[in-house]
């Protein structure tokens, strides 16, 4: 079954993974974030191609060696790539067992997507844009119950040091306190690796 994807991007180095990375991105994400980076993934007109798993696995197998050689791989993007789940397992099965795997997600997804590509991942990260369940749906339009209940399973099934947690300073919508607030109470779930940085927004945005 093909996928459409809003673009494969190589030869990135030390950028969500180790090594040499390709970010694949897929289009399609639950969330209508008011700064979104990609907003492409949204739109029917950004769709760049449809593809099989063979074909996104042909399309990157071009640097296998750079990935070897740097311990690198492919990270997983979008859009929100565990919409596609099925396709991420399919292609680590396919994949040499050399190359590391990376997923960056929102876990706005059911939980079976998230179970799916475990035993393959090595190493997540979550933007989870605020814990705060009003500043988050004041913010992406949606509620974080999901977020919340696959942030529990992670902490439970996965080893914290395979996660890092993205928390934003969201301009209008949160606060420093609320981003201590948040890695506070993820702290209590065992997640120890953070990176918190502010979201800057592009001249009349």
């Amino acid at each position: 079954m093909s996928v459409p994807l809003i673009g494969i991007c190589r030869h990135r180095l030390v950028t969500d993974g180790q090594g040499v990375t390709t970010l694949v991105a897929f289009h399609g994400c639950p969330l209508h974030c008011q700064y979104c980076l990609n907003a492409q993934c949204l739109q029917a007109s950004g769709v760049w191609r449809e593809m099989e798993v063979e074909d996104i696995l042909n399309e990157v197998m071009v640097d296998d060696l750079y990935f070897k050689a740097t311990n690198g791989g492919i990270t997983f993007g979008g859009g929100e790539p565990l919409l596609r789940y099925e396709t991420i397992a399919a292609f680590c099965e396919l994949c040499p067992e050399e190359w590391r795997i990376y997923i960056e997600t929102s876990l706005n997804v059911e939980q079976r997507a998230l179970e799916a590509v475990a035993p393959h991942v090595d190493h997540y990260y979550i933007d989870v844009k605020d814990m705060n369940a009003d500043i988050y749906r004041r913010y992406s339009g949606i509620g974080n119950s999901r977020v919340m209940g696959n942030l529990r399973w992670l902490s439970e099934h996965v080893d914290p040091q395979r996660v890092t947690i993205r928390l934003p300073h969201i301009p209008d919508y949160n606060t420093q306190d609320d981003i201590r607030k948040s890695q506070a109470q993820l702290e209590a779930m065992g997640f120890t690796s953070f990176d918190v940085f502010k979201y800057v927004r592009k001249s009349g945005c």
